[in-house]
């Protein structure tokens, strides 16, 4: 080890650099949401768990109001069925 080392030209800021078109952030996610995607992410035969959290957004994302609203319906009309009633019978 050196009794002293020069900094002079040193550079401050992340070691690797952010691709175009990525945005560095920091996020909260509870434990159980992550451990989840490294799981998918090593039985998937390693990969990056953060590669499939940026598909699961996207997938949301694009997945539409419509497409939304139709399961609710169905989740609706299937909790609707446990109780005995048809869809717009009130109480």
């Amino acid at each position: 080890m050196r009794k002293e080392y020069d900094f002079s030209k040193g550079k401050r800021g992340a070691v690797i650099r952010t691709p175009p078109g990525k945005t560095r952030i920091t996020i909260r996610i509870d434990d159980d949401v992550l451990d989840w995607f490294r799981t998918q992410a090593h039985e998937a035969g390693g990969g990056n768990y953060q590669t499939l959290i940026n598909a699961a957004l996207r997938e949301y994302m694009t997945m539409g109001r419509e497409q939304l609203e139709k399961r609710l319906r169905v989740v609706i009309r299937e909790e609707l069925a446990r109780y005995g009633k048809k869809g717009g019978e009130k109480d």
